[in-house]
């Protein structure tokens, strides 16, 4: 009972009476704020006002967004627009073309690609978590990666989240409707003239992007390491012991691949008691990083920043301080290197490795 008081109380505070169903696409938001570029893939149905609603779609639909960025805002800080936004201070879907054919949207992919030099032609994949809208996620994506200066093209899988705080249940299992749509997406990007392709999965999303990979991996081993040059997981609503499952079924593992986890996560720790007492820790909210020592994975303990950031269930998008840690590394390559030690120079003292997979001891010398 305390549980679905304490969901319900959350609800009025941050849903109020806004309605999040629909975001006009407004043009003239450009004159004021900065034009981003955000490329989709999504697996939700097609309202008829020509938005992206909740239900699920058995083909994947492909876009091209415009989104306004307001001018003199706080790193970490996003307004949503809905309705009668304000440029100024609300970001803004400024333009959303739908492509009829994947041939055409790969076309103006390629097109954006092939405008930078070799060596910079990135593109890093965005995965939303639970209770988006559509246009939030773009939104979201859109605010990250201009907020750490992200280098290349910027793309979003949105899956059929019903963008609802009691949804909990609906978007689990769109999550899990979801995975095929992902595979397809990634398979393409996977196969495309890219120098290098990332993906950033938060909350309930890194669940369905490790079953989508895993999947692949199944069919294609060793793909995943072949093909990702990047792996970030914030925040991630994923059992323990199910991130492990999925991990040991992965030929390789991609690096670097990097959690993000925070003890102060309130929403997961509501996840975990949702699922009852016998319940594992969350990736995302792991009591230390000890847990996942014996994987290959790098772990970056965001619990620190969590009291400054907008969101404590997305603090690397959300803390001041944490994104201009991310931003002084000037790029993502920067940060996506093998071997660990730019994340160290990048983050310093917060940063864990897996040291008997990478075989370096931090403290000092090397083994």
């Amino acid at each position: 009972m305390r549980v679905a008081t304490l969901v319900v109380v959350l609800v009025s505070i941050v849903s109020g009476c806004t309605d999040r169903s629909y975001t006009p696409v407004t043009p003239d938001a450009l004159q004021v704020g900065t034009a981003a570029t955000v490329f989709a893939a999504t697996t939700r149905v097609q309202e008829a006002d020509g938005s992206f609603g909740p239900d699920r779609a058995d083909r994947l639909s492909l876009l091209e967004l415009t989104v306004s960025i307001p001018p003199d805002r706080r790193p970490g800080r996003l307004d949503f627009g809905y309705g009668s936004a304000n440029p100024e201070k609300q970001f803004i879907l400024a333009g959303q073309k739908v492509f009829d054919q994947p041939e055409q949207f790969g076309a103006r992919l390629r097109e954006e690609l092939v405008g930078r030099p070799r060596g910079d032609r990135e593109l890093t994949l965005f995965i939303h978590g639970f209770n988006s809208t559509q246009t939030e996620t773009a939104y979201r994506a859109a605010q990250l990666a201009h907020d750490i200066e992200m280098p290349g093209v910027l793309m979003v899988y949105s899956w059929p989240s019903k963008g609802h705080a009691l949804a909990y249940a609906y978007d689990g299992d769109s999550v899990v409707f979801a995975r095929d749509g992902l595979e397809e997406v990634l398979l393409r990007l996977g196969a495309s003239d890219l120098d290098r392709l990332n993906v950033v999965a938060h909350s309930m999303g890194s669940f369905l992007f490790m079953e989508a990979l895993r999947q692949i991996d199944l069919q294609k081993p060793g793909w995943a390491a072949r093909n990702l040059d990047g792996v970030v997981l914030i925040s991630p609503d994923l059992d323990l012991d199910v991130f492990r499952s999925q991990l040991s079924r992965l030929t390789e593992v991609p690096q670097p691949f990097v959690v993000m986890a925070s003890e102060k996560d309130n929403v997961l720790n509501l996840s975990r008691r949702l699922r009852g007492k016998q319940s594992g820790e969350r990736l995302g909210q792991i009591s230390s990083a000890a847990l996942i020592a014996d994987l290959p994975v790098t772990v970056i303990d965001t619990s620190k920043f969590s009291d400054e950031a907008e969101s404590g269930h997305f603090v690397a998008a959300t803390s001041p301080t944490l994104l201009a840690m991310i931003a002084d590394a000037r790029n993502m390559t920067n940060l996506f290197e093998a071997g660990g030690l730019p994340l160290e120079r990048a983050f310093p003292g917060i940063v864990t490795y897996a040291e008997e997979y990478l075989g370096v001891d931090l403290s000092g010398g090397s083994r």
